[in-house]
């Protein structure tokens, strides 16, 4: 065994990304090296956090708090700088100041630069300074984000938690992270809210307001469902968990009896609990491999299995997860369908993860699919993922909100800081077509308070190229665009976003095919993966008349939504400057844009 003092005295070089910290000088470490990457870091805490240097190439180290020889909470899986420091990530020792504590680093070198960049600091700034990072949709503010989980409304705010990674811009270690918003489109950042514990990390799930106190925590406590995931070297064991919150979901008591749910299966996940008002009981939806297993109960404590669904049904092309069943309005009538969202990965229609659902009747044990033969898709781009609903919505309302990225690149995309934004929020509705039933996915009203600057550009016809030379004076890359077109024999009506650098996104509409597509793969940066560079496609019901169409371009976004959201599609892209002109081109024949109006949002 070897032991080193390293006294680090700091005038602090700005922390890559802007992430800057204040360290005190002559901070303190005992480090020792054992054998097998072994090693100790022993301080005494008088900081806030360790900054841990991140390399996000590095292989895996396991990280733990011991005190008075006994282990704290649980390990975490970190990328920890060898050869260089990419970015660096606060561990918080809070809990722990005026202590004498040790740092276990398992599985790193003696030689690693981490041992010479560790860092003790009373603040971690969390200034952006990704060029890429979204301006009106939600992101982690540092971290790895994927699935989102537990949203509720309640009094006025909008919970959003999701699964996340505070210790690295990857996939690992699997938190809750919570945000907060009163206008579904401004996010503050709250922290974590559930942490991995003995049962294991806390995969995805929902979260109820029990507002006749049926579990017995309290009226109008907040429970939230998760799976538990817990590594073996025997296989994996997923089981379903509760917490509860007296405080509005700022903070949780996990379940004194978890798990509450288990099973044999391998794949046996992501809870969606909801009240069943006709026969007065919760039902828990649960993805279960390829299918859907469906469980009630009275006290949300005691589960009941009662049916499953899914065999024959839909797309199979990878793992069913991220499970909703909601009552959804039928437009034009009083009535309602229930719909069941169902997300797999992979088996999306471009490749990847996405999203398909079926609609259907539900009698609070067993859900019934009208159109069995049938594959419906949510969205048509490759960036919509994991989409659920809030609980508890105002109004009746029922709004969706999906995670912007795909499985085949998400731990790839060109940031480092922190990966991963959700869609912006969308309220669901139900829509006619012949003899069938779609979901329509409109934009949440409360995208429009973002609107700030607006530019009309006044209505001209297409007969070959035509270029609008700027969308807005100042362009940073955020804003909505509102169109409306007209055709008059074009059989491609196209047109494209381009910034300065010739880097742009083709949409069009093919006439003939009643289809229409969106190619990314001159958006900008596409090389991270060789499944970036697309086009993907959606089916119109109509190219005669007028055509109404909705962009929303954020940085690294453009989701399109048509016919008032009767097709979505959302796609990532990633731009060296932002695109802030767009060309028009009728090929063959003429079309008219009768309006295009260009708002600034923030």
């Amino acid at each position: 065994m070897k032991k080193y003092t390293y006294t680090i005295k700091t005038a602090f070089l700005g922390m890559l990304l802007g992430m800057t910290a204040s360290v005190q000088a002559d901070s303190l470490f005992t480090i020792r090296h054992m054998a097998n990457e072994q090693n100790l870091v022993s301080l005494n805490v008088s900081e806030q956090y360790l900054l841990l240097p991140i390399q996000e190439n590095a292989p895996e180290s396991k990280i733990g708090i011991i005190k008075n020889n006994k282990q704290e909470g649980t390990y975490m899986n970190v990328r920890l700088a060898r050869e260089r420091v990419d970015y660096y990530f606060p561990l918080s020792l809070s809990a722990y100041k005026g202590q004498h504590i040790s740092i276990d680093i398992q599985g790193l070198p003696e030689s690693s630069l981490c041992w010479k960049e560790l860092k003790m600091s009373d603040s971690f700034d969390m200034t952006n300074k990704e060029k890429f990072r979204p301006v009106y949709h939600h992101t982690p503010a540092y971290g790895w984000m994927n699935d989102p989980n537990g949203m509720f409304y309640k009094d006025g705010v909008y919970h959003l938690y999701f699964q996340y990674n505070p210790y690295g811009s990857m996939w690992g270690n699997m938190h809750w992270g919570h945000s907060t918003s009163t206008d579904l489109t401004h996010w503050n950042y709250e922290g974590v809210a559930l942490a991995p514990d003995a049962w294991g990390a806390i995969f995805s799930g929902s979260c109820v307001v029990d507002k006749e106190n049926t579990a017995g925590f309290g009226k109008d406590a907040v429970i939230a469902f998760y799976t538990s995931a817990k590594p073996s070297p025997w296989g994996d064991v997923q089981s379903q968990s509760m917490a509860y919150s007296l405080d509005n979901g700022k903070t949780f008591t996990k379940y004194e009896h978890n798990p509450i749910l288990t099973s044999a299966e391998r794949d046996f996940r992501d809870p969606k609990v909801f009240w069943y008002a006709p026969g007065k009981h919760w039902v828990m939806m649960l993805a279960v491999g390829q299918h859907m297993e469906i469980y009630s109960s009275t006290n949300l404590k005691e589960w009941k299995k009662e049916s499953e669904f899914g065999a024959m049904q839909g797309a199979h092309g990878g793992v069913w997860e991220c499970p909703d069943l909601v009552e959804v309005k039928v437009e034009g009538t009083s009535q309602k369908k229930w719909v069941l969202i169902c997300n797999l990965n992979p088996g999306g229609p471009f490749g990847g993860s996405a999203a398909q659902y079926f609609v259907g009747s539900f009698d609070g044990k067993e859900f019934v699919n009208e159109s069995p033969t049938q594959t419906k898709w949510l969205d048509w781009g490759k960036d919509n993922y994991a989409t659920v609903t809030w609980s508890n919505a105002p109004e009746g309302r029922c709004i969706a909100l999906g995670w912007m990225s795909n499985w085949q690149y998400a731990n790839n995309i060109p940031t480092l800081q922190y990966r991963s934004a959700n869609t912006i929020a969308r309220d669901l509705t139900l829509y006619r077509s012949g003899e069938e039933l779609y979901l329509k996915s409109t934009p949440s009203a409360e995208i429009k308070k973002a609107r700030t600057d607006k530019v009309s550009v006044p209505s001209f016809r297409v007969s070959g190229p035509y270029e609008v030379k700027s969308l807005l004076p100042s362009n940073e890359g955020a804003y909505e665009i509102e169109m409306t077109l007209n055709n008059a024999g074009a059989s491609k009506i196209t047109f494209s976003l381009l910034n300065d650098n010739g880097e742009k996104v083709t949409m069009y509409y093919d006439v003939l095919r009643k289809q229409f597509a969106m190619d990314r793969s001159e958006s900008g940066e596409v090389s991270f993966s060789k499944d970036f560079p697309a086009l993907t496609v959606a089916p119109v019901a109509d190219t005669k008349g007028d055509i109404r169409l909705r962009l929303f371009v954020d940085r690294s976004s453009v989701e399109a939504f048509g016919e008032d959201g009767k097709f979505a599609m959302t796609n990532l892209v990633f731009p060296s400057a932002p695109y802030n002109r767009m060309v028009f081109d009728s090929g063959t024949g003429k079309f008219t844009v009768k309006s295009l109006t260009v708002y600034k949002l923030q």
